[in-house]
């Protein structure tokens, strides 16, 4: 039996990214919640795989290619939801490029590029969502950070982790000056989560995974659809009293010291 808490019938959704791993889960997380979708990416292909995906679920989805590093893409996007649904009641702050660079090279545009695509992406999002929440006097927008947004990960991570310092902040920022007026604003704290790019990444470094998995007491990687769960939680009335929080996504990396040891760790030796 499904719980009413966790409905979503009848409230839009506006998720960014929605052509990747994370953002196309959310997605269809919400659609098989009972909301229906408006979705945006900078790939068009992979955006209208998506949409294929919740329209075989019986939901409506509009699809709106943009690049969230442009505001005025954001902005024009919002003008579309507003023609097409005429309200917004969840926002998934998904999308966002990153520069991976080490701290003493990595120049200026490489950290504005990331800047603007995930700090800067994310609160004109949030401005244009909120807007439209505050006058209708609710709404949940949750951002997807990372848990560099609150430890270092070295490896050329500057940039974004800065950028998704910013993101933790904003988080703060807006459900403080946001949830008495009815807009709950949270965030989701991902660690390694499988992917193309990162099977590409750890299958040229036989080493990578094995230093993830050092980190991972639950002795695996993340899954992209394993967002389903927190997300419908955060978007839903089952999350009514819930603002501000960070919640991680990352098998325990977050609970486990530095030096700590877990069960199964690779290379351990007990």
């Amino acid at each position: 039996m499904n719980h009413s808490l966790f409905d979503l019938s009848g409230r839009v959704a506006l998720v960014t990214g929605a052509g990747g791993s994370l953002g196309s889960a959310m997605s269809l997380g919400f659609a098989e919640a009972g909301a229906d979708l408006f979705v945006c990416d900078i790939n068009p292909t992979a955006l209208e795989a998506t949409v294929d995906r919740i329209a075989a679920l019986g939901r409506r989805a509009v699809p709106v290619v943009c690049d969230v590093s442009d505001p005025e893409q954001i902005r024009a996007m919002y003008r579309t939801l507003d023609a097409e649904y005429g309200k917004i009641d969840i926002l998934g702050n998904v999308a966002g490029p990153a520069v991976m660079k080490d701290p003493e090279t990595i120049s200026m545009d490489d950290i504005m590029l990331t800047f603007n695509g995930i700090a800067i992406g994310r609160l004109i999002c949030c401005q244009e969502a909120g807007r439209r929440m505050l006058k209708a006097g609710k709404g949940s927008i949750i951002s997807i950070g990372s848990i560099c947004s609150v430890s270092g990960n070295g490896r050329g991570h500057i940039a974004y982790s800065m950028a998704m310092g910013a993101v933790v902040q904003l988080t703060r920022e807006l459900s403080t000056e946001w949830c008495s007026r009815g807009v709950r604003v949270n965030a989701i704290l991902p660690a390694q989560i499988t992917n193309p790019g990162l099977e590409a990444r750890m299958s040229a470094d036989p080493q990578l995974r094995a230093n993830f998995l050092r980190g991972i007491p639950m002795g695996r990687l993340g899954r992209a659809e394993e967002i389903k769960g927190v997300a419908i939680f955060l978007a839903s009335d089952a999350a009514s009293f819930v603002t501000g929080a960070l919640i991680p996504f990352d098998g325990g990396n977050l609970a486990k010291n530095a030096g700590g040891t877990h069960p199964g760790m690779p290379e351990l030796k007990v």
